[in-house]
This record gives C-alpha cells, sequence and structure tokens, in this order.
C-alpha cells in the first residue's frame, strides 16, 4: 500500500510505499531535500509534519517539533514541511565502471585514489557532490569527490581508513588499472552560487574532500568573494594537501587558512590553532551573521560546530551547510 506525501503550501505529491522512509521516496520521485548520512545521525534532513501521523525514531539530532525524513515511515497520507526542496531528474544520475589511474597514501591513514572514467564518458556532478561505491555483496561506501567538476574525465576520492573497515581492506590493496563499481551524483552540499556572502569552510580529516571541490571550483569559475577555511586534523600530518591551499592563497581574493591541531608543537609549527575547531570558530569569528558556513566531518564535529555557529555566532540556520561523514555502508 503506497501513501500520498504532499508538500505544504504546494501541489507537488508523491507516492511512499508500505516500509520506505520519506526521503527514499521523495529522491525516488525527484524531488530531492537537504539530506546528508541517511543514517539519523545528521540532522539535515529534519523537517516539520503538519498533517498524518508517522513512525519515527527519537532523535537527538532533530529540533522539537521535526522528524528525521531519513527515518519517518508515514502510517497514513501526509504532509510535510521540509527545510528546503527542489526537483531533480533521477536520469541524471549514472553508474560508470572506473579505473584505478593512481592510488597514493597521502597520510598513515589517508588513501588519495584517482579513479578514471570509460573513454567518452563523463562524470557530472556538482562541487560538493558524492559518489557511491558498489561492492560486490551489494553494500555501498560513500565518499565525496574532492576534483572540481571541469576535471569531468577523472575523479579524486580521499578515503580514511578505517579499522576493521570491510571497504578499508580493499583500499589498501588497490593499484592502477583496478576497477570499482561507483554511482554519482549523490548529495546536495554545494554552493549557492547566487549568494556573494562570506564563507566559512570548517573541516575535519577527510571532511577536506568535499571543501576542496568547492575551492577548487570557486578558483575556476573566478567567484570572488571571502573564503575563511579551518580545517582540523589530530597531527599535522592530518594536513596532507596543504598545496592545494596554498594554490587557493593566491587565486582567491580574500582567502584565509586555520590549521586547527590538537597537538599543541604541531600547531606551533603551523602557526595555527591548537584545539577543537568549534573553538578555531569561536576566536576567529565574533560574529556569523550574513555568513554562509560550510561544515564536513564526523557527526559530534559538526554537531559542535553548528551549535557554535548558530546558538553562539547568529549564524542564519538556513545558512548551515553540513556533510557529515558517517563510516559503514551506505543507503542506496
Amino acid at each position: 500500500m503506497a501513501f500520498e506525501i504532499r508538500i505544504s503550501g504546494t501541489d507537488v505529491s508523491f507516492p511512499c510505499e508500505a516500509g520506505q522512509n520519506i526521503l527514499g521516496a521523495a529522491l525516488k520521485a525527484g524531488i530531492e531535500m537537504p539530506y546528508s548520512c541517511r543514517k539519523g545521525v545528521c540532522g539535515n534532513c529534519a523537517g516539520r509534519v503538519a498533517k498524518g501521523a508517522v513512525a519515527c525514531p527519537a532523535s537527538e539530532a532533530a529540533e522539537p517539533g521535526q522528524h528525521l525524513f531519513c527515518q519517518c515511515l508515514p502510517v497514513s497520507s501526509i504532509e510535510i514541511v521540509p527545510a528546503a526542496w527542489h526537483r531533480i531528474d533521477p536520469a541524471t544520475r549514472k553508474t560508470f565502471r572506473a579505473r584505478v589511474y593512481r592510488h597514493t597514501l597521502a597520510a598513515e591513514d589517508v588513501s588519495i585514489v584517482q579513479l578514471r572514467m570509460p573513454p567518452g564518458r563523463r562524470a557530472k556532478f556538482k562541487a560538493g557532490q558524492y559518489l557511491q561505491v558498489l561492492l560486490p555483496d551489494g553494500s555501498r561506501r560513500s565518499y565525496s569527490m574532492a576534483s572540481p567538476p571541469h576535471e569531468s574525465d577523472m575523479v579524486q576520492l580521499h578515503i580514511r581508513h578505517v579499522e576493521g573497515g570491510q571497504f578499508t581492506r580493499v583500499v589498501r590493496h588497490l593499484t592502477a588499472g583496478d576497477v570499482l563499481q561507483v554511482e554519482l551524483p549523490f548529495g546536495n552540499f554545494e554552493l549557492r552560487e547566487a549568494s556573494d556572502t562570506p564563507l566559512v569552510c570548517v573541516a575535519g580529516g577527510t571532511g577536506f574532500a568535499p571543501v576542496k571541490s568547492l575551492l577548487d571550483d570557486m578558483a575556476k569559475k573566478g567567484i570572488r568573494r571571502p573564503v575563511t577555511l579551518i580545517w582540523g586534523a589530530r597531527h599535522r600530518a592530518g594536513m596532507y594537501m596543504l598545496p592545494a591551499v596554498q594554490r587557493w592563497q593566491s587565486k582567491l581574493p580574500g582567502f584565509s587558512f586555520i590549521p586547527v591541531l590538537e597537538d599543541r608543537l604541531d600547531a606551533r609549527a603551523l602557526d595555527g590553532f591548537h584545539g577543537r575547531v568549534d573553538d578555531a570558530l569561536r576566536a576567529h569569528c565574533p560574529t556569523l551573521e550574513g555568513h554562509e558556513v560550510y561544515c564536513c566531518g564526523a557527526p559530534p564535529m559538526v554537531a559542535a560546530v553548528k551549535n557554535a555557529c548558530i546558538r553562539e555566532r547568529g549564524l542564519d540556520p538556513l545558512h548551515f551547510f553540513s556533510d557529515v561523514f558517517v563510516p559503514g555502508p551506505a543507503s542506496s
């Protein structure tokens, strides 16, 4: 049995099959709402249910009166109020058999994998989006594309090694010529190009990957907006792609970089901030009114940065965009 899901204040509706969550049904119908992890962790897909009933587990990621649409199952026809929505063409998502062009170890626990698309085919995506690697057992892993869209014959992935991880065992042995089946694009972590407000980009570890795509795209398009990059890592080795930062310093007017390291000596060596990225943001950003913040990393880090931005520095909640990295299998 399918229920009808209607977007409040519009004549837009879509079906939701029994056992299907609201977000999944919307995406299948070509309607995209904010989302990231699809596991009930990040809170990006939170919205209100104006009419009807849903079965939805309680979550700290949702504000009072809201539900996580990636977890909600309708038990009647309902009317929803998402934070935002727009139509997409599901046919634009493609599956490729991509070959490993190069695999390098950028840090002790970070692989940079460059995948080349099949001859004559291009990977069409927006800066900040991600792909999914399809594994033989049917499971998937999600990775942001660190390369910008104009480099469409090849995509670059920054993959952190997870102890005991199924795909980590595969990654460690990838060599040139190996084939991975990938599907793309996914996600809506993308620059709002119509805006001219200052940007603050906050990345933890390999959360640097989608930020790299965004900033490379800005440099290519000549977008002139003040940008502050706050990149956090445990040790200096975690700053595994500083040459990219140096390029932005020369190509992006108004660009500033704040390296944040948990190791005190490494922070001093890089003339950076010793501590956490949310504390670095507090120290360097007395106000965030009239800004946009793009934040990528593990759930606790993103939650701490969001709290600092919205509750302490006056950021409009609609101007906080995040991509939350949650290990393990991804939803299709």
